[in-house]
């Protein structure tokens, strides 16, 4: 039986959390395109979440790194899971990604986006269909899809407890 007061194994597995925004505007989907270990890739605006920040703020602090345009989630368009193994070391790493849809907001076009990041895109379904191999995660078509589907769920499905900002309780 698991004991929640010993101290975790070291080979316990954790899965990395990341963000990602799923923004439309008249048909096409903001993407950005980046370095990878694996050549230039496209993705949604995404990234992993920092300490202190509920997913959302993680979203729009990503949105913003990546693309300069600053974003407002306002529906969770599911959480995500996705597995693969690096080619250079061989390690197995796990994503669960919690996408969003929000509001596109200001543009600030004198921002610098996060290292790595070439440009964006604004790419349509079939554009983003069409270039599956180029895809950085294999869960960006299925947040498109999801999206296109109607799929959104209140933020409120995402509670934070306020721990997250105190940085957690004393033992």
């Amino acid at each position: 039986m698991h004991n929640p007061e010993s101290a975790p194994s070291p080979l316990r597995w954790k899965p990395n959390v990341t963000v990602a925004a799923v923004i439309e505007r008249d048909g096409r989907f903001l993407l950005v395109e980046e370095h990878t270990a694996g050549g230039l890739k496209l993705n949604t605006p995404a990234g992993h979440l920092d300490p202190g920040e509920s997913p959302a703020e993680g979203c729009t602090r990503e949105a913003l790194e990546e693309t300069a345009h600053h974003f407002t989630p306002t529906a969770l368009v599911g959480v995500y899971m996705a597995r693969f193994q690096k080619q250079a070391d061989g390690e197995d790493i796990t994503y669960m990604r919690f996408a969003f849809a929000g509001d596109l907001g200001a543009f600030e076009p004198d921002r610098a986006l996060d290292t790595g990041i070439v440009r964006t895109l604004w790419l349509t379904a079939d554009e983003i269909r069409a270039s599956t191999e180029r895809h950085r995660s294999p869960l960006l078509l299925q947040c498109i899809e999801d999206y296109l589907a109607g799929q959104r769920h209140p933020l409120a499905l995402i509670h934070v407890d306020t721990s997250v900002k105190q940085g957690g309780p004393t033992p």
